[in-house]
């Protein structure tokens, strides 16, 4: 740790020098050495891993991964397991940053580089202005309800808005929103999926996790390539959902990030504590804080493998049976799939739930698929929001006289307004190609943060905490297998969206 003297201001007498330890990370701002606030109980019910859950499973799992399951077969699903499996990885790697210090990792790669910052910040706009959750979710409530889906999508879109507006304290509320309905989701999914289909389609699911170098000549044609590489971008949480991670981590008071205030809804917004400039360190040199950090990764560990990777993997394959029975209950899905059909992977799922005995139960899925819309709605809405707010706060001269909270609020209500104008009057043809436009350059930001965080956990952190030589190389084959296979794509077919 370096030591850093100042001076007091006191008029008489001999001034008292005082110390301030600090950490001096990169060109910007060092960081005060500050307490450790010791860990809770690892094993624990809820966590800021919620919201990774939450935009985790989403379509990729509900939707993209069964239609390949059902044009490819069960075996299509080892690159699920390698992309979840990753994801696990880069969410243990990402808290590392952020447990230290109490900054998001947009802090770190700007300490490290402000051009490699702002590359995230007009990515995080390219690619999360697009309501691609929402209105997928919207298209499933139209097959329930009959409202047309751009007219459920903008009353919600105005209604998550108001929502977030009248909080007063964001993050407590959606930690349990979002625990609540992840529960649901899981929970029913997997009663429906025991009802309809086989054990025999629970071992092909279960092998075909295990079915490594599986990749038929289809499959790496230029129309289904490209789709493929989405498809695994969107396992667990795509683009820069694992980058937002590190700011819930930092609401939720995890390590370091308990002396950082709260954001706030826009209605308290004039009640938040003003933001510190920077993070902190905690003394890396003394055991006692170590044992604490310790304890920390304990916790942050019980998030990723169990909370994350364990129900993550649940709800896939959950999915994937029901995607097999409704291969059964419709034998010709994957040929209408491959005919340019692409929302009859629901369709056909729906039957196989109506197959289970009452076509209450084919409606039930379209619920289900809804609900994981909205569900991904209230996560992105607020990630985004808070990325974009966190980098305007700290990088964009006089936006701390505005406040977090309300830079959170423009934000918001900024991609809410973008939202239903493009649902309204936007270019894109459906839910189905503004998911494809989503999944694409999520990739790209994937390889990137593979790269940030290698940069960031090995030249900012002091020695003591920083990862080891096998989650590095984890981490670097993450970026090898994101770009790789995203500029194979480009180069082999010229194709950049499936």
């Amino acid at each position: 740790m370096d030591v850093t003297s100042s001076t007091s201001d006191l008029p008489d007498g001999p001034s008292p020098v005082t110390e301030e330890r600090v950490w001096r990370a990169g060109r910007l701002e060092p960081m005060p050495i500050r307490k450790l606030p010791k860990a809770p109980p690892s094993i624990h019910i809820l966590g800021p891993t919620v919201f990774l859950v939450a935009l985790g499973v989403g379509m990729g799992e509900s939707y993209m991964w069964p239609r390949l399951v059902l044009v490819f077969g069960p075996d299509i699903r080892w690159l699920f397991l390698v992309g979840v499996t990753l994801q696990a990885f880069v969410l243990l790697e990402m808290a590392r940053y952020a447990m230290a210090t109490g900054e998001s990792i947009f802090f770190g790669a700007a300490r490290i580089f402000k051009p490699m910052m702002w590359f995230f910040y007009v990515a995080a706009i390219l690619i999360y202005i697009w309501p691609g959750h929402l209105s997928a979710g919207a298209a499933a409530f139209e097959e329930i309800s009959g409202i047309p889906w751009q007219v459920s999508a903008c009353v919600a879109l105005v209604g998550v808005g108001v929502l977030f507006s009248m909080l007063s304290v964001i993050y407590s509320f959606l930690e349990k929103v979002l625990g609540f309905l992840i529960g649901f989701l899981v929970v029913g999914t997997a009663i429906i999926a025991s009802i309809v289909g086989s054990w025999d389609d629970l071992a092909s699911t279960i092998s075909g996790m295990f079915a490594f170098g599986f990749l038929p000549d289809k499959a790496l044609s230029d129309v289904w390539f490209p789709i493929i590489v989405g498809s695994i971008a969107f396992a667990g949480p795509s683009g820069m959902q694992q980058m937002w991670y590190t700011l819930q981590l930092r609401d939720s008071g995890a390590a370091m990030g308990s002396h950082i205030p709260k954001v706030r809804g826009l209605r308290t917004a004039g009640e938040a504590e003003s933001m510190p400039s920077r993070g902190y360190m905690f003394d890396t040199e003394d055991p006692a804080e170590m044992e604490k950090w310790k304890g920390w990764r304990r916790w942050v560990t019980f998030d990723a493998l169990l909370l994350f990777w364990g129900i993550t993997m649940l709800v896939t394959v959950s999915f994937t049976v029901l995607a097999m029975s409704a291969a059964r209950e419709n034998p010709n899905v994957g040929a209408l799939i491959e005919g340019g059909d692409r929302e009859a992977a629901l369709k056909a799922m729906s039957d196989a739930f109506a197959s289970a005995g009452s076509p209450i139960l084919g409606t039930a899925f379209f619920g289900f698929i809804a609900l994981i819309g909205l569900n991904a709605t209230l996560g992105l809405f607020d990630s985004f929001s808070r990325g974009q707010a966190d980098m305007t706060y700290y990088f964009v001269p006089g936006a701390k006289k505005i406040g977090m909270s309300r830079l959170y609020a423009g934000f918001l209500w900024g991609v809410i307004t973008f939202g239903i104008l493009i649902l309204l009057f936007g270019p894109a043809d459906g839910p189905a190609s503004i998911l494809d436009i989503l999944a694409f350059l999520s990739t790209f930001a994937m390889g990137a943060y593979c790269v940030v965080l290698l940069l960031v956990n090995n030249k900012l952190l002091p020695k003591p905490i920083r990862p080891g030589i096998g989650r590095n190389l984890i981490i670097g084959f993450g970026a090898v297998f994101y770009l790789g296979m995203l500029f194979y794509s480009l180069v082999r077919f010229g194709v950049v969206v499936g």
